[in-house]
């Protein structure tokens, strides 16, 4: 019963796996046999598996020769019997070599890795904020879930493609979701906006529910979804429409290619803006003050996160409480 169970056990075992067992079995084997049959020849049982390996190998370095006819025979064996063996063994490691190269561009296999960054849904913006995180979080792993995408579009380590259905548990299983840092939830541009939008809060919920502790970042094309996305347990929302008009408006004021300005802040340039918590030192200051000793440290002060409260360029002698972040420029 105990062997029936171990040659099920063994006929689970991937094909190459297999075959290495067969022909270590076969080398220890003929290895002992030829030491046997010729002990002057071979002084050791460790010089008959070297024999067999190399003649099994089909190098023949020739230092151990078998010398009787019975060695010989059996050396005609090894080459038949092991031959065989070692062609198949190399057929089925590259077969499975290859396999599993396909298994990855085409988007079927899981994700080991943790803290790492998950992107939903593939566009140009996808492809710019993979550029972004390549540049400023190196280290990190990026995983991209999209259901179009016929092949993985990068083929890098530290990305890792998943093709399905955002929507479907198994999906966000194999993106492994319990140990990501922060998911990215990216407007689908295949539907209108509100269909868009209310996919994208149905991903969260999904999200959200596997994972509750994860940090999300939701692109939001409608005002009228963007509170449903708050309720949805969004931690970031980003306002696609508000942006975009924002920067044409500003452009328009400004010209002279004012656009370029974002082009130049963004963290794969080195210049983002980021939040800082406010230090000890710096409560009871004022912003002028406090805009003074950052501006020494090569960053620029640009306003003040109070609460929900977004403060821009407040008045010089605005104070400064220790609930405050404060909103920077960085290099």
């Amino acid at each position: 019963m105990n062997v029936s169970k171990w040659w099920i056990q063994y006929l689970k075992w991937p094909i190459f796996i297999r075959i290495s067992v067969i022909v270590f079995i076969i080398i220890i084997t003929f290895g002992f046999i030829i030491y046997y049959i010729e002990p002057n020849q071979f002084s050791s049982p460790f010089e008959g598996i070297w024999w067999a390996l190399v003649t099994i190998s089909t190098v023949g370095y020739g230092d151990f020769v078998p010398e009787t006819v019975k060695g010989r025979l059996l050396g005609m064996v090894l080459i038949v019997i092991g031959a065989s063996f070692i062609t198949a063994y190399f057929a089925s490691l590259s077969a499975a070599t290859v396999k599993k190269q396909n298994s990855l561009l085409e988007g079927l296999t899981p994700f080991n890795g943790s803290h790492h960054f998950i992107i939903v849904g593939w566009s140009q913006k996808a492809n710019e904020l993979i550029k972004m995180l390549r540049f400023h979080r190196p280290f990190h792993s990026i995983v991209l879930i999209d259901s179009t995408l016929k092949q993985a579009p990068y083929l890098e380590e530290k990305i890792h493609f998943i093709k399905g259905n955002p929507l479907d548990d198994n999906i966000l299983q194999k993106a492994n979701i319990q140990n990501a840092q922060t998911v990215f939830i990216l407007s689908d541009q295949h539907k209108n906006e509100l269909n868009a939008d209310m996919k994208t809060i149905l991903i969260l919920l999904a999200v959200k529910g596997m994972n509750p502790s994860v940090y999300t970042i939701c692109e939001i094309l409608t005002e009228m979804q963007s509170n449903n996305a708050k309720r949805a347990g969004a931690d970031d929302i980003i306002h696609s429409y508000k942006i975009t008009s924002q920067v044409m408006l500003s452009s328009c004021i400004a010209q002279h290619g004012f656009s370029r300005i974002f082009d130049e802040l963004s963290p794969a340039n080195g210049t983002y803006i980021k939040s800082l918590a406010i230090e000890e030192e710096q409560v009871g200051a004022t912003f002028q003050m406090v805009h003074d000793q950052l501006f020494l440290k090569h960053k620029i002060l640009l306003g003040i996160k109070r609460g929900e409260d977004i403060i821009m360029n407040p008045p010089q002698d605005f104070k400064l409480t220790k609930e405050d972040n404060l909103i920077i420029i960085t290099g």
